[in-house]
C-alpha cells in the first residue's frame, strides 16, 4: 500500500447563492417579496429605487443570464408575450389608474359605502359610553363594567355568573343576585341581544324588544321550544307542536331570520387584507393578453455615485455588495418574466373562462404548463402560489385555473371548477319548496353528458358551502 494522486472529472449540480436567491424570490407572495426588497434596500447602500430624475442607473446586465445561468429544468426565456408597448399602455389605461376590475364601485353605490368601513368604535367602548349615561349607582356601575369586560367579540357572556363571582375579591362581598341584576341592566343596552349566554337567549332578547304582534309571540315560542327543529327546517314538526298555520309560521320564520345572532360582531375591527395583483388580463384586438402590473414591480437600480467610486477599486469591501445588487436586479427581472410567461400560458388555455365564466373552465394541470414552457413542475407550483391575476371577472389566484377533470359521455373531460359552477347555477335556480337533492343534481348533469357520482356532488356542494336539501327547503 502506498499514497498516490489521481485526477478525476465529474459533473454535479450546485445551488449557487444567486440561484438560491432566485428560487426564494420566485416563491414569495407579493407582500413577502416587497418586504424582502425593502430589506435588501436597507442593507445594501449600492441598491436604490428608480424615481424618475436621479443619479442612479438600471443595471444593463440584468437582461442577460451569462453570469449565473439557471438549471436546464428551470431555464427562463426572456421572450416577451406582450403585443407591443402600445397594447400595454392601452390596456393599463382601460383598466384604470387604481388597478381595479369589474368590482369597482360606481357613483350610485357611494351611499352604501359606510356598510363596508371598519368600525371606529369597539363594542366595549360603545357599551361603556351607554353606561356613563345611565343612572346606576357606583357599585352597580362597577359590576356592569366587569360584565362588559367579560364579553366576547360576538357580544356573548361566555362565563357563568358563578365563575365571575368566584374571581372577585372576597372583600367586595358580591353575591350571584347582584350579578344577575347587573346583567339585566347590561342586556337593556344597545345592540339588542347583547350579553346573552347562548344563541337562544340572544334571539329571545331581541324578540322581546319588538312590538307585540302574533308573529313576534309565535317567534318567541319557536326560539324557546323548537329552535332545533327550526335549524333542520322541520316545519311540519313545528306546526304540530305549536298548532299554527303555514302563513303564521312563515311570518314568524321571516321575523327570526331578520334577527342578528352575533350582535357584537358589527363592532369588531375588520381584518382587511388588500391584494395587489401581479398580472392584469385585458382583451386587446380580440385576444386575451396578460400584462405585468407596474404597481407590483419594484424598479431597482445601482447608485451611480457609489458605482463610479468602486470602478477603479477592485479590492474594496463594497465590491461584493455591488455584485449582490446586480444579482438581485437580475433575479427580480427573471421572477416577473417567469410569472408573465406562466400567466400568459394559463390565459391561452383558459380563454373560454374569460369569455363565458366558470362554466367554461377546462381541465388544466401543472404538468401541462410545465411541458409547454419547458419548466419544472416545482417552478410552476412556486409561480402560481400566492400570485394573483386581475381579470374583468375579478381577482383570482393563479392556482384557481388548475383543476381535475371528470369524464363526459362524448369522451372528453369537464373541469371540476366548471362542475361546481353548474351545481351553483342549478341550486340558485331551484324551487325553494322542492330543492334538488344530490342524486337529482347528478341526474341533471348526466343528461348534459357529464357523468358525476352523487358523493362527488355532495363533496362539491360542501366546498361551495351549500347546505343539504333539507336545510334549503322553505315553507
Amino acid at each position: 500500500m502506498k499514497q498516490s494522486l489521481q485526477l478525476k472529472l465529474s459533473q454535479h449540480l450546485a445551488l449557487t447563492p444567486q440561484l438560491q436567491q432566485s428560487i426564494r424570490l420566485l416563491q414569495l407572495s407579493t407582500l413577502e417579496f416587497n418586504q424582502e426588497i425593502e430589506r435588501y434596500l436597507a442593507d445594501n447602500p449600492l441598491l436604490e429605487r428608480e424615481d424618475g430624475d436621479s443619479t442612479g442607473f438600471s443595471y444593463e446586465g440584468a437582461q442577460t443570464s451569462a453570469e449565473a445561468p439557471p438549471p436546464a429544468e428551470e431555464a427562463v426565456s426572456h421572450e416577451s408575450t406582450r403585443d407591443g408597448a402600445d397594447l400595454e399602455s392601452n390596456a393599463l389605461s382601460e383598466w384604470g389608474a387604481d388597478g381595479g376590475g369589474s368590482h369597482a364601485r360606481g357613483d350610485d353605490e357611494d351611499a352604501d359605502y359606510q356598510e363596508f368601513q371598519a368600525a371606529t368604535t369597539s363594542l366595549r367602548e360603545h357599551l361603556t359610553a351607554q353606561l356613563g349615561l345611565s343612572q346606576l349607582g357606583q357599585r352597580d356601575r362597577a359590576l356592569v363594567r366587569l360584565l362588559i369586560e367579560s364579553l366576547d367579540d360576538d357580544g356573548y357572556l361566555s362565563q357563568d355568573l358563578e365563575e365571575l363571582a368566584a374571581m372577585l375579591p372576597a372583600e367586595m362581598e358580591v353575591d350571584i343576585e347582584e350579578l344577575r341584576i347587573a346583567l339585566r341592566y347590561l342586556q337593556n343596552f344597545d345592540p339588542p341581544g347583547i350579553a346573552a349566554q347562548c344563541p337562544r337567549e340572544c334571539l329571545c332578547l331581541q324578540l322581546r324588544g319588538l312590538a307585540v304582534t302574533p308573529a313576534r309571540d309565535l317567534a318567541i315560542d319557536i326560539v324557546q321550544d323548537q329552535l332545533e327543529s327550526l335549524a333542520v327546517r322541520d316545519f311540519g314538526r313545528i306546526r304540530r307542536a305549536l298548532n299554527c298555520s303555514d302563513e303564521a309560521l312563515r311570518d314568524a320564520h321571516q321575523l327570526i331570520l331578520s334577527l342578528d345572532p352575533r350582535p357584537g360582531a358589527r363592532y369588531a375591527p375588520d381584518d382587511v387584507r388588500y391584494i395587489v395583483p401581479d398580472v392584469i388580463v385585458r382583451k386587446l384586438r380580440g385576444q386575451w393578453i396578460a400584462l405585468l402590473n407596474p404597481d407590483a414591480m419594484p424598479r431597482l437600480r445601482i447608485n451611480r455615485l457609489y458605482a463610479d467610486l468602486l470602478a477603479g477599486q477592485r479590492g474594496s469591501g463594497m465590491t461584493g455588495q455591488l455584485q449582490e445588487a446586480k444579482w438581485l436586479i437580475k433575479n427580480v427581472q427573471q421572477r416577473f418574466d417567469t410569472i408573465l410567461r406562466v400567466a400568459q400560458a394559463i390565459v391561452d388555455r383558459q380563454r373560454q373562462f374569460f369569455d363565458f365564466g366558470e362554466v367554461a373552465m377546462r381541465p388544466l394541470t401543472l404538468r401541462e404548463i410545465a411541458e409547454l414552457l419547458e419548466l419544472h413542475e416545482s417552478t410552476i407550483s412556486r409561480v402560481t402560489t400566492q400570485k394573483y391575476i386581475a381579470t374583468p371577472r375579478g381577482i383570482y389566484e393563479l392556482k384557481f385555473f388548475f383543476g381535475s377533470h371528470v369524464a363526459t359521455d362524448a369522451g372528453g373531460a369537464a373541469s371540476s371548477t366548471a362542475i361546481r359552477a353548474l351545481i351553483k347555477q342549478l341550486v340558485s335556480a331551484e324551487d325553494p319548496k322542492r330543492p334538488l337533492s344530490d342524486a337529482k343534481i347528478a341526474e341533471v348533469l348526466g343528461q348534459q353528458g357529464i357523468v358525476v357520482a352523487r358523493r362527488t356532488i355532495a363533496k362539491y356542494r360542501e366546498l361551495l358551502n351549500i347546505p343539504p336539501v333539507n336545510l334549503r327547503k322553505s315553507i
